[in-house]
């Protein structure tokens, strides 16, 4: 199965910020909606420049202190931004989220040349639980076989 599987039926905004965004915004924003990283772009529908994450804000504390609080996002997010094609297989994206010691992946997709856009913005959990639902699903439909025969 591809991410687009996971994508279909999701109509929820995601949530991101901006470049210019101070640190502490962006900590309040993820405590705010109990996420753990926000993608950060150029523009309400613009490039994905980063990923600032519990662990970006994590690291820049321990190093900078709370003076870092007042900076903005693009001097302490992660980039360049590790991201997929809605086409990838989600063991492919799980595979890559493993690979890197990442915990979140952009979503991109472009259409005829554009610059590609923003999608969707998956955690490992997300990828984790529609691969324990589809192995549920697989198991419950063999125990329904094997009753049947």
């Amino acid at each position: 199965m591809t991410i687009a599987a996971i994508l279909a039926g999701r109509t929820q905004a995601i949530v991101h910020c901006s470049p210019g965004t101070s640190v502490g915004d962006a900590a309040r924003l993820l405590a705010e909606r109990r996420i753990g990283a926000l993608p950060v772009l150029e523009g309400a529908d613009g490039p994905v420049t980063g990923i600032f994450s519990e662990r970006d804000l994590l690291y820049c504390l321990a190093e900078h202190g709370v003076a870092v609080l007042d900076r903005p996002v693009s001097d302490v997010m992660t980039a360049p931004v590790i991201s997929v094609h809605r086409e990838i297989s989600v063991l492919q994206a799980l595979a890559l989220m493993t690979e890197r010691r990442i915990r979140h992946l952009p979503v991109l997709h472009a259409s005829d040349g554009e610059t590609p856009r923003l999608i969707a913005f998956l955690s490992i959990g997300d990828l984790v639980k529609y691969r324990l639902e589809k192995m549920e699903r697989e198991a419950q439909d063999l125990r329904d076989y094997i009753t049947s025969a």
